[in-house]
């Protein structure tokens, strides 16, 4: 199937896959190396990343993203189905990213431990202790600057710094989307200024797409995998426990 998708499109097709439905599966800080195997055995310029997270550790985003940008710099980001949070981020990365009615991109405000980063930077004076309150600051700060400094230099770029860091305020806070939740469709994020190719559902590229997607699906459920990280020439496994 990557194959046959590679031939139609002219460039190389990589895979993120994580089981989001079965397995409590994140980004977390192993996941660098697999990329770094993808990306080490791509033949040509144009990079496809097939996603599909519900997103996870800032940190291990951060390095992902800087492997992209350094090994992927024609990137096209394509999310079948979720790519949420820090997998938001991750598609952050590409010069455009690629979605259907299946699509579903999110805000990229971060939490510490339950609690939205949000709700602690704007509770009333003395309600959060001191120490709290700088870790919440710098956890905010490191998302807003990653995100700025992936669009300004990538998808973005044309943009005014006013538009970029509009779009960042939007994506990281709870003032416009009030949910972590909260779907971001093709047309949401177009409206927001992101580069977004939209395909029909019924589009043949499209349909392959999302059927090499529900292999993924199938073979996690068969198979336990938590994560497939695969390409043409590399394919790897991770296995997690569960969700409870």
């Amino acid at each position: 199937m990557i194959k046959d998708i590679q031939e139609s499109t002219g460039r190389d097709l990589i895979v993120y896959f994580t089981d989001i439905d079965r397995t409590e599966a994140q980004i977390d800080p192993g996941d660098d190396q697999f990329f770094l195997e993808l990306l080490n055995a791509r033949k040509k310029e144009g990079v496809d990343l097939l996603l599909e997270t519900h997103g996870g550790f800032t940190d291990a985003t951060e390095k992902i993203c800087a492997l992209l940008r350094q090994l992927a710099p024609d990137l096209r980001v394509i999310v079948p189905r979720r790519a949420k949070s820090n997998g938001t981020v991750i598609a952050l990365c590409a010069k455009q990213i690629v979605m259907s009615a299946s699509s579903e991109l999110g805000p990229i405000d971060p939490n510490l431990g339950p609690t939205p980063i949000h709700f602690l930077l704007n509770a009333p004076a003395g309600a959060i202790d001191p120490l709290t309150l700088q870790i919440a600051q710098t956890f905010q700060a490191q998302t807003t600057k990653l995100a700025t400094v992936l669009l300004k230099s990538g998808m973005m770029s044309g943009k005014t710094p006013e538009e970029v860091d509009a779009v960042v305020k939007k994506l990281a806070s709870r003032d416009h989307y009030h949910s972590h939740g909260s779907v971001i469709d093709a047309s949401e994020a177009a409206s927001l200024g992101l580069n977004v190719l939209l395909l029909d559902s019924k589009d043949e590229l499209w349909q392959k797409l999302w059927l090499l997607r529900t292999m993924y699906a199938y073979d996690c459920n068969a198979h336990g995998y938590s994560k497939l990280f695969e390409g043409e020439l590399v394919s790897s496994a991770v296995t997690a426990k569960p969700k409870p």
